[in-house]
């Protein structure tokens, strides 16, 4: 696809006041498998060219997802159409100017060399694994190769390159079922018996279940339940929603509201992990400390909310939480009794104006006394409020990759309050 040629059509043919337009594309490969099969193997280019424009307040946006010159003179033509049509936006912001972006490194030479031929051995050998411990495995080997560019009227252009792969496996034998799931910038760092050893400990672990009833106790988070618990609390750190007096950080900046020993950042000198150069509204990634040492430091704010009240506009754009040095096998002995949570699912709001997530465990939850993982239990459902959560942290592990977007450590919290039972 030729970006010029669309930037520069654009550019001639487009008569708003102010326009931004955004062109992302992709090339992907996806090897899907169930129940020891392969199923298929999707693969092709997609290209997706969105263009929001303006006339004073009047605003109109469409998409299209072909790049020929017709199509781009009907994207013209709707949008503005759309923006005559439309109300005055009292929250219009004009388009972002040019802007000192980051350079990062976001694409990794091995995932963009690995071959569908590469891709189906790697399944292959999984359901090989799976036959050999007489067990199916169903999931997907996946990689993907896309660009952002945007590009206003007002004068930024940027493009941002990156690549993703990806591998999980879910793994079902005789009642118990279990999933694992590997996602990273880089395949030269994927193990597939590493985590197929994972995914077969987890599933033996599993098939020792006993009934475990709800209540408050003393849990060691996995990298990955950590993770999506964390990225839906700062769903609700959005500034203007605290200034409106609707989440639990209203007039909260700058004071102490999580645990002494937690810190939460953006980062972009973490080169684990993707490092977006800008964000949908061309906001520039920067270093962003969020949380210092339980302290609220930054909330984030789209561009009208920041004008309005005078603060930087910004989001999250990664995931970082410092670690320390504590095992797991440590962290079994510094308390009496507890659980083991591999991953959390279904995480919803509950009261947003306290912070309060309610959500299940899944893919295995393992009991755990006298610093000896004694059995698995059933899942359980959680009610908790992730920023007082961090308060009772007794214990933190080494950070570590858990998703493309996120390095985040293992951690153990005291009384996590479980409040039903779940049967799946």
């Amino acid at each position: 696809m030729n970006r010029e040629f669309i930037e520069q059509y654009i550019r001639q043919h487009c008569s708003a006041d102010d326009y931004t337009c955004t062109i992302d594309e992709s090339d992907s490969h996806e090897t899907r498998f169930a129940q020891n099969g392969i199923t298929q193997h999707l693969a092709g280019p997609k290209v997706r060219i969105e263009l929001s424009v303006s006339f004073g307040a009047k605003r109109g946006k469409s998409l299209i997802n072909q790049d020929d010159e017709e199509s781009l003179a009907k994207l013209i033509k709707a949008v503005e159409e759309n923006a005559h049509l439309a109300p005055e936006d009292p929250e219009h912001v004009p388009s972002v100017g040019p802007a000192e972006l980051p350079e990062v490194q976001n694409c990794s030479d091995a995932t963009q060399a690995l071959t569908p031929e590469q891709m189906v051995n790697i399944v292959q050998k999984s359901i090989d694994k799976a036959k050999a411990m007489d067990a199916t495995v169903s999931g997907m080997c996946e990689k993907h190769y896309s660009t952002n560019y945007m590009f206003t009227k007002n004068g930024f252009t940027a493009v941002d390159n990156r690549t993703t792969f990806g591998h999980s496996m879910t793994l079902k034998k005789g009642e118990v079922e279990t999933k694992v799931s590997y996602e990273a910038k880089d395949f030269a760092a994927f193990n597939l018996d590493d985590e197929f050893a994972r995914l077969a400990s987890q599933a033996e672990a599993l098939a020792h279940q006993k009934p475990f009833d709800a209540q408050k106790i003393a849990v060691i988070l996995r990298p990955p339940a950590l993770n999506e618990l964390m990225w839906y609390m700062n769903w609700m750190m959005n500034r203007r929603q605290s200034d409106e007096g609707l989440t639990p950080f209203t007039g909260m900046l700058d004071k102490k509201c999580f645990g002494e020993n937690f810190s939460l950042y953006s980062t972009i000198m973490n080169p684990e992990i993707l490092i977006p150069r800008f964000n949908m509204l061309g906001l520039p990634s920067k270093e962003t400390s969020w949380v210092e040492r339980g302290v609220l430091k930054n909330m984030p704010a789209d561009r009208y909310w920041a004008q309005k009240v005078g603060c930087e506009a910004q989001f999250p754009f990664n995931m970082y939480i410092p670690g320390e040095d504590s095992s797991e096998e440590q962290m079994m002995k510094m308390v009496p009794r507890g659980l083991i949570i591999n991953r959390f699912w279904y995480i919803r709001p509950v009261d947003m104006k306290r912070g309060e997530l309610t959500g299940m465990t899944r893919d295995g939850v393992l009991f755990f006394e006298n610093g000896i993982v004694k059995h698995a239990v059933n899942n359980l459902r959680f009610n908790e409020i992730p920023h007082e959560m961090t308060q009772r942290i007794l214990a933190l592990g080494t950070s570590q990759l858990s998703s493309a977007y996120a390095v985040v450590p293992p951690i153990l919290v005291q009384d996590f309050n479980f409040v039903d039972k779940t049967s799946f």
